[in-house]
């Protein structure tokens, strides 16, 4: 069992530099994987990522989604497949199995439906339970400011720090950094990446 991540950044072609989020794209991805050949990027601007650590993936998600909206006027789309790898290609594009072709086909999904997170598994129930939180949780993510993906992206990055010391790594104090945490909902998004490991673990 495995996951995979397949996305494209949204108002891509907006942005005057281009270079801007695919360097911080590529160094995202290079954090989530160091292995090259566990991500792509493909299309101008479109991704796939694998996360062998499955439980991992939404959490991985969000550190993209952080990442990319922390440049102004960007966003990305991200679709989540958790199955089985029937082969190993050279890349990650080259390879298959159910999680690639769920990632895949639920990132047309998305186009459609102008949403900008789901998961597909084999098991129907926990994709239907799983999206709604999503769904919901977009309401807040969708509107991340700048100042909100940084904290949150900081504060994956930092899981064990304490609030004063994310504060000195980005030059304010403890109480804006929590504020920061709280505009974000950030101990709520934490409290369902505890709950979804736990449901995709039981896969």
């Amino acid at each position: 069992m495995t996951s995979v991540i397949t996305g494209d950044i949204i108002n891509s072609r907006k942005q005057k530099d281009p270079e801007v989020w695919i360097n911080t794209l590529k160094k995202v991805l290079s954090y989530l994987s160091p292995e090259t050949s566990f991500w792509e990027l493909y299309r101008g601007d479109s991704f796939q990522i694998e996360i062998s650590d499955y439980p991992t993936s939404f959490i991985a998600a969000l550190y993209i989604k952080a990442a990319i909206k922390m440049i102004k006027g960007l966003d990305v789309r991200l679709a989540i497949g958790i199955g089985n790898k029937t082969f190993e290609g050279n890349d990650v594009t080259e390879s298959n199995g159910d999680a690639f072709v769920f990632s895949g086909e639920v990132l047309e999904t998305l186009k459609k439906e102008k949403q900008n997170l789901r998961i597909k598994t084999d098991n129907r129930e926990i994709n239907k339970e799983l999206n709604l939180y999503f769904k919901l949780a977009l309401i807040t993510m969708d509107t991340w400011s700048v100042n909100s993906a940084e904290i949150v992206k900081l504060s994956i990055e930092n899981p064990n720090a304490l609030q004063s010391e994310l504060g000195k790594l980005i030059g304010i104090n403890q109480n804006a950094i929590s504020n920061r945490q709280k505009r974000a909902h950030l101990e709520e998004i934490l409290e369902l990446n505890q709950m979804y490991k736990h449901k995709i673990s039981s896969l």
